[in-house]
Order: structure tokens, then C-alpha cells, then sequence
């Protein structure tokens, strides 16, 4: 998907680009921030450089940075990443349909460079998978347009942060900047009122259990809400053709 030619050419390409434009700056903020939270971590310039080259997951290394200053063990650090990014389990399901049609190797690399924004600006642009090649290549030249500027406004702030941090410090709460951006953006997909109650039910799911160990709150705020949405919105039953007198 991200390497073919004619994907850059095409219009959905600038559209996504331009889309995920809007919101780049409160990402690439919040990018900096995690840049500058991992050297304040302790972590050697070579460890931090290498992880904001490679690791594209910035809630959970925001919530594995702490756990690295108080020396947990390893399998402590990934537990905790692993419960953060239990999202993106969501997120792939709903991906699925759209992407099926590609060899492993682009699903792997679709998967990599999508994040939060990524989705929901996709989700928002595309309502159904393209059941056409042509629509198909329109949806996937807006992916590699918007996840592109994306990454790569993340990846190349992150490193600054990594180059500068002694220079920028942590108290200047840049990084909220990117939760500002995740808040607008869930906003605008706020279109009916079961979304609605979906977003209250994980709020308040993650606020009563934020004293859950490992980051287990997000867990809790995204079962929580799966479970009730899921209740409201129960299928209508098919009704019985009419029986005609002979």
C-alpha cells in the first residue's frame, strides 16, 4: 500500500493528507513531549533514538516510561503496553474489510502506521470498504496520504524531543496538546446519541477504575462501553410474512 507509485499520485492522497494536516501540529506536540519524557526517563540518547525510530505507540510509551525509571520488570512493561494498545484490537477488526484485499506484507505495514487519528479520519471518510478495485485504491491512497504525515510528523518530533530535551522541559505540557487533538476529533465522530452514551460509559468506566494496576482502566473504559452499546442496540427482529386466506 505505502509503496506504490501511483497512490501518491492520486487525489484521495492529498485529501488524506491534508485531513490528518489539520491535527499534525497536537500530534507532533505530543510527539516532542515523548521525545523529551524518555531521556528525563534515564534512557541512554542511542535507546531513545532507536525506540522513536521504531516504536509508533505513543500512549504506551508515555505509560511504560515510569515504569522504566522505577525498574519494573520487563514482563510488567509490556503488560502494561499491551493493555494500552488493547484499542487497536478494535480498531483492526473494523480495518479488516478494507484491507483484506492486500498481500501480508502491506497489511503488516498498514497496521504498524495506523493510529488513533489515522482510523477514526478514515472511518470518518470511508463509512464501507470499497467493493470496487477503483474504490479500493481511492481508500488506500487516502490511508497512505493521511498515515504518512502522520508518522512521519510523529517519528521526526519525537526525535527532536530526544535532541533537545534538555532544552524543553516537561512542564511546558506540550503533550497535552495531542490529547487535545484525540478529544476534537472523537467530538466530531459524536453523531448520534448511542456514540454519545458509548463515550460517557467509557469515561466514567475509566475514571471509577482508574486505580487499577498496569493501565487496566482502559480495558475496563472500552469493555464497559462495547458491552452496553452492544445492549442498546440490539438487531430488529425480521417480522413473519402474512399468511394469506386461501
Amino acid at each position: 500500500m505505502f509503496f506504490l507509485p501511483s497512490h501518491y499520485r492520486h487525489p484521495e492522497f492529498r485529501r488524506g493528507f491534508v485531513d490528518m494536516a489539520g491535527v499534525a501540529p497536537g500530534i507532533a506536540a505530543w510527539g516532542l513531549m515523548t521525545g523529551v519524557a524518555m531521556m528525563k526517563s534515564g534512557m541512554s540518547t542511542v535507546e531513545a533514538l532507536f525506540m522513536a525510530l521504531i516504536v509508533f505507540a505513543g500512549s504506551s510509551q508515555l505509560a511504560a516510561i515510569p515504569l522504566i525509571i522505577a525498574g519494573a520488570p520487563m514482563w510488567v512493561i509490556l503488560a502494561t503496553g499491551l493493555c494500552v494498545n488493547l484499542r487497536f484490537v478494535v480498531f483492526s477488526a473494523h480495518m479488516r474489510p478494507y484491507v483484506m484485499h492486500l498481500p501480508r506484507w502491506q497489511r503488516l505495514i498498514t497496521g504498524y502506521l495506523t493510529a488513533d487519528l489515522t482510523y477514526v479520519l478514515f472511518v470518518k471518510r470511508f463509512a464501507k470498504p470499497g467493493r470496487t478495485p477503483s474504490e479500493r485504491v481511492d481508500q488506500m491512497a487516502y490511508l497512505a496520504g493521511n498515515a504518512g504525515i502522520n508518522w512521519f510528523g510523529w517519528t521526526f518530533c519525537s526525535v527532536l524531543g530526544v535532541v533537545l530535551a534538555n532544552f524543553i522541559p516537561p512542564s511546558w505540557g506540550l503533550g497535552f496538546a495531542g490529547i487535545l487533538a484525540l478529544v476534537g476529533m472523537m467530538c466530531s465522530l459524536a453523531l448520534n446519541r448511542l456514540r454519545w452514551v458509548s463515550a460517557g460509559v467509557a469515561a466514567s468506566a475509566a475514571v471509577v477504575a482508574y486505580a487499577l494496576p498496569l493501565k487496566l482502566n482502559i480495558l475496563v473504559s472500552i469493555a464497559a462501553a462495547v458491552a452496553v452499546c452492544l445492549m442498546l442496540e440490539r438487531p430488529a427482529l425480521p417480522s413473519a410474512p402474512a399468511v394469506e386466506d386461501a
